[in-house]
């Protein structure tokens, strides 16, 4: 299978009044090593830098701790009133004698999910991390595999967790990309749970503990999601933010201390809310792009699944470019509504924007002197 690139109607957009960037590394300047910024609803790329490098996740893993015990109350396997028992691993390794996060659980006590949940949300308990890893799995080891299955399932294309606290362990490392599509994910898939991640305080055992996201304070509009450390990789966040229509998520990491981290993660969501305007690029049922059909009576129209936007920078002003791909040769049949190809929506040279693009009408098999002429034109190809 060959991959042809075409420009379709309005492929090759070089439109001034769009005003989008000549490169992200031109827009923004950021201390941190790594680091994603998109927009919620069109998914749009604000800003990227190393977002594909591996790094090791700290307590970022705990927003999969919290997906794989969402997706189960969703799908009926567990509720919040379901109990689990505090095992000594629990209480040595991941209690306060482990000198790490805790919710100070006591050792055979039994707790309710709904308040292990903000004890790791609210918290970062590592203690809750680990009761519920044993509750759900029967071990963190098996938790563990849950979490990289899960993920994977969730469209997390290069991150794997060797267990439920993002504690140092050889095996675990995620990226940014990965993990703004695990935020944008919880948010979208689990609004009824997505509060915690906003709850200023919990207390628990008779100790109140505030939430460590250090920019739910500034009333710039964050409302979640976590933080996290590692001598490895520095200080890291991911976060959303929902101000002025917009939501915007994060995730940085690299970053040299706790202030270095909220000052940076503050500038940069700030800098993608005021900076970044909406523009259309096709309507609702617009045709994006026309493919020819190998064998076919007619070509087919492509486009999306409703109306496609995207979110360009008010300055510097340079090239959008947008590319069609698909795999040639397209046979005959084809069906409305099937999937053809994609369409990849650039700012300067980097992709900011990805949608499947879909038959806008059937195209049966063509006369037989069509399907042969089509058959000499794939063989000329192939030798070429």
């Amino acid at each position: 299978m060959r991959l042809t690139f075409f420009r379709a109607v309005l492929v090759l957009i070089t439109l001034a009044a769009l005003s989008p960037s000549q490169a992200f590394a031109q827009l923004f300047e950021t201390r941190a090593k790594q680091a994603y910024l998109v927009e919620a609803e069109t998914g749009t790329v604000l800003f990227a830098k190393n977002e594909n490098e591996e790094v090791p996740p700290a307590s970022l893993a705990k927003l999969m701790t919290m997906e794989v015990v969402f997706n189960a109350i969703k799908s009926g396997r567990l509720t919040l009133d379901d109990e689990y028992s505090v095992s000594e691993n629990a209480w040595r390794n991941g209690g306060a004698m482990s000198g790490g996060s805790t919710m100070f659980a006591e050792i055979h006590s039994n707790i309710a999910l709904r308040d292990l949940i903000q004890g790791v949300i609210i918290q970062s308990a590592n203690d809750g991390c680990m009761v519920i890893a044993e509750g759900m799995a029967g071990s963190e080891e098996n938790f563990a595999r849950l979490m990289t299955e899960r993920g994977k399932a969730i469209g997390l294309t290069n991150s794997v967790f060797g267990n439920s606290t993002g504690l140092p362990n050889p095996q675990s490392h995620v990226t940014m990309r990965d993990l703004v599509v695990l935020a944008r994910h919880i948010y979208r898939t689990y609004p009824e749970f997505y509060h915690y991640y906003s709850q200023e305080d919990f207390t628990w055992n008779k100790i109140r503990q505030r939430n460590r996201n250090p920019l739910l304070g500034l009333d710039i509009g964050v409302d979640g999601m976590k933080t996290g450390y590692t001598e490895a990789s520095g200080y890291a966040i991911v976060s959303s933010i929902q101000r002025d229509g917009r939501r915007l998520f994060l995730a940085m990491s690299g970053l040299e201390s706790e202030n270095a981290r909220r000052e940076e993660a503050r500038k940069i969501l700030e800098w993608g809310i005021r900076a970044f305007e909406r523009k259309p690029l096709f309507k609702d049922g617009e045709v994006v792009a026309t493919a020819s059909v190998y064998g076919g009576e007619t070509s087919v129209d492509l486009k999306a699944k409703g109306p496609v936007d995207i979110f360009l920078p008010l300055t510097n002003p340079d090239r959008l470019v947008a590319r069609v791909r698909y795999n040639w040769p397209l046979k005959a049949p084809v069906e409305e509504g099937q999937q053809i190809g994609d369409l990849y929506i650039y700012i300067g040279d980097t992709l900011s924007r990805e949608e499947p693009l879909y038959a806008a009408q059937s195209v049966k098999k063509g006369p037989i002197h069509s399907q042969a002429l089509d058959a000499l034109i794939e063989l000329v190809q192939f030798w070429n």
